[in-house]
């Protein structure tokens, strides 16, 4: 059978990942804005890696915050929820589950640096992070975030 360039060797293994993160935010000049990094696929998304032997998924979130973006003066708020994806590396099914929670930055929030594999790494206002998030999943929990910093009073809904 000639082959098409199409082939893919069939999936022998599947493997579930447990991973962290977190959407962080600062409100600077009265406007709401979001910490996204350019991942090396060119997508913007929030700081998240994997959960270490004896940490919690709360404690990856912040050393990944610290790693990805240099961030590490935060005020945890509050956990945003659970997404799950799947993605194949080459023969292997992987099965992934984020955590994701919510943090304030603190100290100099303008004092960002991303980690060299990254592309980018930007403060946007939340309406420039929703629309450019490549994630539904992580979209949807950012929205939720806006809605948790209003119940807490933090901003108004008009922002």
């Amino acid at each position: 059978m000639p082959s098409y360039g199409r082939y893919r060797s069939r999936i022998t293994e599947i493997s579930r990942e447990a991973t962290a993160g977190g959407v962080i935010y600062r409100v600077k000049d009265g406007e709401l804005q979001i910490l996204l990094v350019e991942d090396h696929f060119n997508r913007w998304t929030i700081p998240k890696g994997h959960i270490e032997p004896g940490e919690t998924a709360r404690e990856t979130a912040i050393r990944e915050i610290g790693e990805e973006a240099g961030v590490h003066e935060l005020e945890s708020i509050c956990w945003l929820g659970k997404i799950h994806f799947r993605y194949r590396r080459e023969n292997i099914l992987v099965l992934m589950s984020t955590q994701i929670y919510l943090f304030k930055a603190l100290g100099d929030t303008d004092d960002i640096k991303k980690e060299d594999w990254m592309n980018g790494i930007r403060w946007f206002s939340y309406n420039q992070a929703v629309s450019l998030i490549a994630y539904k999943d992580i979209v949807r929990l950012t929205r939720l975030a806006r809605r948790r910093l209003i119940e807490r009073g933090e901003i108004s809904d008009e922002e």
